[in-house]
């Protein structure tokens, strides 16, 4: 291969890296437990276990399957999951 094309492939991977951070960081009302996983690089199971014990903030939606719903965690509060970390474990 020649340089112009090693250089142009490197460019290209460099452009979907950049195209990948920016949908990363564009902002949305409501995540999924699995961009939540994904965003803060933990199993989507631990998302899931920190909405039902409280330890974020989320709220059941319907999903499109039926009477099945599913967690949605608002920007807000990925933000100060992010910021401040989880909220303490509720004691029943």
């Amino acid at each position: 291969m020649t340089n112009d094309v090693l250089l142009l492939d490197a460019i290209h991977r460099i452009e979907a890296k950049l195209d990948g951070l920016i949908q990363q960081n564009e902002a949305k009302e409501f995540y999924s437990t699995s961009e939540v996983a994904r965003i803060t690089q933990r199993a989507e199971f631990t998302v899931r276990q920190w909405c039902r014990l409280g330890r974020i903030r989320a709220t059941k939606r319907s999903c499109g399957r039926g009477i099945t719903k599913e967690w949605m965690i608002s920007h807000e509060e990925l933000t100060r999951l992010r910021s401040e970390g989880l909220l303490p474990q509720k004691h029943w």
